[in-house]
């Protein structure tokens, strides 16, 4: 498809952050359309997918990259409508969803390239816009990070968040014994729903004193924890010989006591990621892994987004509350344009 197919306007609706604070400092504003540079391609927005660091980012907890664009929004599905360099993978016209360094609540983003997945073929643009932050955070740390094996037991805490829903679909696809904690007996039903073996309502039990009964006392080889604080040496009890937590956010807080003897005797580890920080280098390899060991498993329906409920890109602010509010399983999306 050429070029001029699509016409560009100059200027775009999007979603700015008027001043630190709560949901209603997101404000709609008109911006210019962003010139893509070098290895860059412009997408024609249809869904944003709305995320935990979206929040921290409105609230001033979350630096924004000085290469970054200050428009949140971190992942989108949409069409691309021009590019900067000719290359044999995308072409004006195609179908996409993308990994955005900011700018995803606007009509447009410009998106490196190699950061741009083409939607599988069973997907909608919905749950097309689901995958590229989530699905490559979870890949990233839980199988890359992680190292999780076929037949590892794997305990996903937050198990009905975007983050929960991906991790618990993909472990189970991989082969690996999910187990989960949610904050309520309805999300545990839903979170089992999805694969896991086990989900433990963490507000009436001990999850640590769960995960010791249900291995037999072992443990379970690996934790994808975005708690952090307090939860960090109750991880550790349930946490298997040679086993791995790994920290994706601090829901929890930054500090608390661990014992650093344990930790050697049992040979843990502990270790964790943010991805947006990264260079645009390694997250296209994160891109490149996750297509290549987890993409059958999308075309194929055995994974499916899990979405809680669609926005228009007007309705920033609601989006931002109900994320914060937690009563949700699955995640929150934007309509941006059809």
């Amino acid at each position: 498809m050429s070029q001029n197919q699509f016409e560009i306007p100059k200027e775009m609706h999007a979603v700015e952050i008027l001043e630190f604070g709560g949901p209603e400092k997101l404000k709609m504003c008109v911006r210019p359309i962003p010139k893509i540079l070098n290895d860059q391609v412009l997408i024609k927005v249809s869904f944003a997918g709305v995320n935990r660091p979206d929040l921290l980012q409105r609230q001033g907890n979350y630096k924004v990259p000085d290469t970054a664009s200050d428009i949140p929004g971190l992942e989108v599905s949409g069409t691309i409508v021009d590019l900067k360099n000719s290359n044999d993978n995308f072409y004006i016209g195609d179908k996409v969803c993308a990994l955005c360094h900011g700018g995803g609540y606007a009509e447009y983003v410009a998106v490196d390239i190699g950061h741009c997945m083409k939607i599988p073929k069973t997907y909608s643009m919905q749950e097309a816009a689901c995958i590229p932050e989530t699905f490559i955070t979870v890949w990233s740390n839980l199988f890359i990070r992680g190292k999780l094996k076929v037949n590892d037991k794997v305990l996903i805490h937050g198990g009905a968040s975007g983050i929960g829903t991906t991790a618990i679909q993909l472990a189970k696809s991989f082969g690996a014994t999910v187990y989960a904690t949610a904050g309520n007996e309805k999300k545990c039903l839903a979170v089992e729903k999805i694969g896991a073996s086990k989900c433990i309502n963490y507000k009436t039990m001990q999850f640590e004193d769960e995960i010791i009964k249900l291995t037999n006392g072992k443990g379970v080889d690996v934790i994808l924890d975005m708690v952090a604080g307090s939860y960090v040496p109750r991880n550790l009890k349930c946490l298997s010989s040679d086993g791995r937590l790994i920290i994706i956010a601090v829901q929890g807080g930054i500090k608390d006591e661990v014992n650093f003897a344990n930790i050697m005797i049992k040979r843990q580890t502990i270790t964790g990621s943010t991805l947006r920080p990264q260079s645009s280098n390694s997250k296209s390899e994160y891109v490149e892994s996750l297509i290549k060991g987890a993409w059958e498993w999308l075309e194929s329906k055995k994974i499916r987004p899990v979405i809680q409920k669609e926005f228009d890109l007007s309705q920033a602010s609601d989006a931002h509350k109900a994320l914060e509010d937690g009563d949700h399983i699955g995640k929150f999306i934007m309509k941006v344009s059809s």
